[in-house]
């Protein structure tokens, strides 16, 4: 957790989560519908990983969740492990 002091960003809290999984069982999807409130039942395979930033106001205090969406492939397992 960083503190606003340490940072100056203005974040009083940041929470880093990964959606980890195996190959189109939703992922994306899970990640769009929560920070877009969107759904694509054709949606495209994820390469590598992607990331969307919320940020919202719990008791008053900032907190920024910054999730990582993840690709189920095998070929992609070097790329989530790091």
């Amino acid at each position: 957790m960083l503190s606003s002091d340490e940072e100056g960003s203005g974040e009083e809290y940041l929470f880093k989560i990964v959606i980890i999984g195996d190959s189109a069982v939703g992922k994306s999807n899970l990640l769009s519908r929560y920070s877009r409130n969107e759904f694509n039942a054709h949606s495209k395979a994820t390469i590598g990983v992607e990331f969307q930033t919320q940020i919202m106001q719990i008791d008053g205090k900032e907190v920024k969740a910054q999730i990582w969406d993840t690709a189920g492939q095998e070929r992609f397992r070097a790329v989530t492990s790091a």
